[in-house]
């Protein structure tokens, strides 16, 4: 694939998930979507305790505190004072980063003199932000 064309990736929803998943167990979509949404809220109940959730293979969701600081407008330079807050750190298992590794669609493998991003992948981490209400608001952070 040359560097002028780009990959072109699917946006799988949360009812497309629930869709295969009542497919291929033979359940209905009510009950699936409930059953999946139960476990989303569990996940979510968790983090806003302070828990970790370890998933063996897919990954590890904890709350990681970030200090106070002090950041620059870009555009204005202005100071602007950052509260403390708290995110989601997501370091993804041994099952997630195989799959991530495999090339897209019309892409070269890699070899192995090639590093993914730079950096071995078990040293990857994916932040998400959540809010005051303890959902995700969408925002993620490489």
């Amino acid at each position: 694939m040359s560097g002028d064309e780009k990959s072109i990736t699917r946006t799988i929803t949360k009812k497309d998930l629930i869709d295969r998943i009542a497919d291929q167990t033979g359940e209905t979509r009510v009950t699936a979507k409930n059953i999946v949404q139960h476990f989303l809220d569990e996940i979510v109940h968790e983090l806003g305790e302070g828990n970790r959730l370890e998933f063996r293979d897919f990954g590890v969701f904890e709350i990681k505190s970030r200090q106070a600081r002090v950041a620059q407008n870009p555009r204005t330079l202005e100071r602007v004072s950052v509260p403390a807050k708290n995110t989601i750190k997501f370091k993804p298992g041994r099952l997630m980063r195989i799959a991530a590794e495999k090339p897209l669609a019309g892409e070269e493998p890699l070899s192995a003199e090639q590093p993914i991003g730079g950096a071995h992948p078990a040293n990857s981490v994916t932040e998400l932000k959540l809010t005051h209400a303890g959902t995700t608001d969408g925002t993620l952070r490489q």
